[in-house]
């Protein structure tokens, strides 16, 4: 079940209005860094090939192939400006960014401008006299876009392309749409403005119901709606976007190492960061050979040694959160973390006000609904090592405010 923000609800409906409001917030971006702060200052250009586009890309092309970033504008809007500052900043580090509308275009854009990007950049790549030529890597395609151009990011990501998709403040509308969601292979990652972010609840919806094998990450930075883009060099979701791109589309493990693991670069920071099956490369985690020879054997000793008997359960702790609060309902976050000893499981038990109910959970398995209910890990969270966390989260009706969480590990 989806809360749906009138505002943001609109932008399914009103697509034109909503765009206009909009680029009254953040239509005329702030100045940047010559630029971009990438080895490759990089500009905009546009092409009589690719009308009602604005094609972001390092003012000098560099020897290395350049990998292709689709971009869908908040609102729809159809000014490819609009988030100018972070666009430049990611073609500053050798990606050719492509946004959605002209220069200073007015009314609204679609998905299918998103293909038509990465239509006209193969195209560009194999035509012989385009300054592309052979510049770009085809292999390599991430499709995102901001609130309602995450929309459009979300309608073409199952293009075959696609080798990652980004959604920034946006999620899903309707629980109907949910289908866009299951029909994902490739990795994604979500860069949410926080519990103050108008798309919030949306994102966390859609991330309960992401394939459970998909490679997926979030990270939240309490900014609300807006973001950061119009700050310079796209501020801090330029900076994570960028690392985001260098590890996905050009292979970089260290910039990768910011969204995996418990000790990621982003974890413990000003953003609040989840993850669901991710290595940093995409394999199975490497294995130590076994030896050559085998290892020295001691004889069993003749008499069998006491033996200590096994704790009844694993020692966990759960902190519980509410994360966003309303006339009506509210989103909380509970992190498991596991004690000195490792766990292959946990449940958490909540005690919940009188009146509050849960109504869609997400990252583990609920048995109950008001009252007393109990969380159990899914499948893959449900291993910790020592000092590891995890957590799950929900929404919910009532007051969130005054509940209480224990966690039993095994």
């Amino acid at each position: 079940m989806r809360r749906r923000s009138k505002i943001y609800a609109g932008l399914a409906v009103a697509v034109v209005p909503i765009a206009s409001m909009m680029i009254t917030l953040g239509a005329t971006p702030a100045d940047a860094a010559v630029g971009g702060s990438g080895p490759y200052p990089a500009d905009y250009e546009t092409s009589a090939t690719l009308t009602n586009h604005t094609i972001f890309r390092p003012q000098t092309l560099p020897s290395e192939r350049l990998p292709i970033f689709v971009w869908g504008n908040g609102g729809c809007s159809a000014n490819g400006l609009s988030q100018g500052n972070f666009l430049r900043e990611i073609a500053s580090h050798g990606f050719l960014a492509i946004a959605n509308g002209a220069p200073n275009g007015s009314g609204s854009t679609n998905s299918q401008m998103l293909t038509q990007s990465i239509d006209w950049a193969i195209a560009e790549n194999s035509r012989q006299g385009s300054k592309y030529f052979n510049k770009i890597d085809t292999t390599k395609v991430a499709v995102a876009g901001f609130s309602c151009g995450g929309l459009e990011a979300y309608a073409v990501s199952n293009d075959p392309r696609v080798t990652t998709t980004g959604i920034f403040s946006s999620g899903l509308l309707n629980d109907a749409d949910d289908y866009q969601l299951r029909r994902l292979t490739k990795p994604i990652a979500y860069i949410i403005g926080g519990p103050s972010d108008i798309a919030y609840p949306n994102a966390i919806d859609d991330w309960g119901k992401l394939p459970s094998t998909l490679p997926a990450f979030m990270g939240n930075l309490n900014v609300g709606h807006g973001g950061t883009y119009d700050q310079t060099n796209g501020g801090e979701f330029g900076r994570v976007a960028v690392l985001y791109l260098k590890w996905r589309l050009k292979g970089d493990t260290t910039a990768g190492a910011n969204f995996v693991g418990p000790n990621c670069g982003l974890c413990r920071t000003q953003w609040t960061v989840q993850q669901k099956n991710l290595t940093l490369d995409d394999g199975t985690p490497p294995t130590t050979p076994p030896p050559t020879t085998p290892p020295p054997t001691t004889p069993p000793p003749t008499t069998p040694p006491p033996t200590t008997p096994p704790p009844t359960g694993a020692a966990c702790t759960a902190t519980y959160a509410v994360q966003d609060q309303w006339n009506g309902g509210f989103v909380a976050n509970v992190t498991v973390t596991a004690g000195s000893t490792a766990l292959s499981g946990w449940r958490v038990t909540l005690n919940l006000p009188s009146g509050a109910t849960v109504t869609s959970l997400w990252n583990g398995v609920a048995t109950g609904s008001s009252g007393t209910v109990t969380v159990a890990n899914q499948s893959y969270n449900g291993r910790l090592a020592a000092g590891q966390t995890t957590s799950f989260g929900f929404q919910g009706t009532g007051n969130g405010g005054g509940a209480t969480a224990t966690c039993t590990g095994s």
